[in-house]
């Protein structure tokens, strides 16, 4: 049963990650790597996922716009960063998408 649920989960989680990155192809292609070593973050995840939160991983890499929103710094502050290297943040706070993306980090 709790298969079951977690499959319904990935759905509308898996649908609210594709709604992001309606811009520019660039920008949709465009991977920040996110890192989750905020400890209210860890357990907000873990909670919304039902996963203990040993299970959830260190960092993750999400789409700009993702990663704005979850690290609080503007989409193109981290697309400029995105042209000189890879950029990467700490999250401060979680999303349903960010929720999707660990949960397919999780599930491999």
């Amino acid at each position: 049963m709790k298969a079951l649920s977690r499959s319904w989960l990935a759905l509308p989680l898996a649908a609210a990650v594709l709604s992001f990155g309606g811009g520019a192809p660039a920008q949709a292609a465009a991977l920040v790597n996110v890192m989750l070593v905020n400890v209210s973050v860890l357990n907000n995840i873990a909670n919304n996922l039902h996963v203990n939160v040993s299970q959830i991983p260190i960092s993750v890499l999400a789409p700009v716009s993702v990663a704005a929103n979850v690290c609080g710094i503007p989409v193109t502050v981290l697309s400029n960063a995105l042209t000189n290297s890879r950029a990467s943040c700490t999250a401060r706070a979680t999303s349903t998408a960010l929720n999707a993306l660990v949960l397919n980090s999780i599930n491999g």
